[in-house]
């Protein structure tokens, strides 16, 4: 896999499961602010990441911020296998979405 299209996986699996944390907020029609606090805090990691937001002190320190986010969704994965419910088939699909970014992730690091 190409380095951009790797990129391009890690942007389409963030935003997937930033908006699946989001619709679960709608869906239980009520303000879940763990949800709500996930979908945002994969959003500005993405941007970190991406390098669409600059920050000073996060410059040379890519391989920091890629373990950063690996160990987010980690701890995403295992808060959900800890508390989530597991009646619900879009849970499943939302680890399985979030396994394929660590991976992504990692095999960036490779490139």
């Amino acid at each position: 896999m190409t380095k951009s299209n790797l990129r391009l996986s890690i942007i389409v699996l963030t935003v997937v499961t930033a908006l699946i944390h989001f619709y679960l907020n709608v869906r239980a029609a009520q303000i879940m602010p763990g949800f709500i606090l996930n979908g945002l805090g994969y959003l500005a990691l993405l941007a970190l990441y991406m390098k669409w937001v600059k920050m000073p002190f996060l410059e040379g320190r890519d391989s920091m911020l890629r373990w950063v986010y690996i160990g987010y969704t980690v701890v995403t994965i295992v808060a959900w296998i800890a508390i989530g419910d597991k009646s619900d088939a879009l849970g499943y699909t939302d680890k399985a979405i979030e396994i394929l970014l660590v991976a992504a992730l990692y095999f960036d690091s490779r490139q």
